[in-house]
C-alpha cells in the first residue's frame, strides 16, 4: 500500500523578489504546472516557477495547518526558511523535467 504524502512548498520568480506559498499532494506535477504557467492569476502573473523550498507531511491537515503558519508569517521568516535549507536560492525542481 503507498502512503500519500503532501506538500507545502515555496516557489520564487526570477529575481527571487516574489515569494508563493503553497500545498499539494503532487509536488513534481505542481511544480511542472507553475513552470509551465497553467496558473491562471498570481502565480502566472509574477512568473513564480523556481521551487526554492518545501516540506513533507504524512497527511493534509498537517501540509495544511503548515501552509497556513507560512502565509501567515512575514516575509523575512519566509527568508529565513529558505536560507535554512537553501542559501543559495536554487531551483530545487533541477533534473525534474526533460527539457525538450
Amino acid at each position: 500500500m503507498t502512503v500519500k504524502k503532501y506538500y507545502i512548498y515555496l516557489m520564487v520568480n526570477k529575481g527571487d523578489t516574489t515569494i508563493y506559498t503553497g500545498m499539494t499532494g503532487n509536488l513534481q506535477e505542481r511544480v511542472r504546472q507553475h513552470k509551465e504557467g497553467v496558473f491562471k492569476g498570481f502565480t502566472s502573473r509574477y512568473r513564480l516557477n523556481k521551487l526554492v523550498y518545501y516540506e513533507e507531511f504524512n497527511n493534509a491537515y498537517d501540509a495544511i495547518t503548515r501552509e497556513k503558519q507560512i502565509k501567515g508569517g512575514s516575509r523575512k521568516k519566509k527568508i529565513e526558511l529558505i536560507e535554512g535549507s537553501n542559501c543559495g536560492w536554487e531551483d530545487l525542481s533541477d533534473g525534474w523535467y526533460n527539457d525538450k
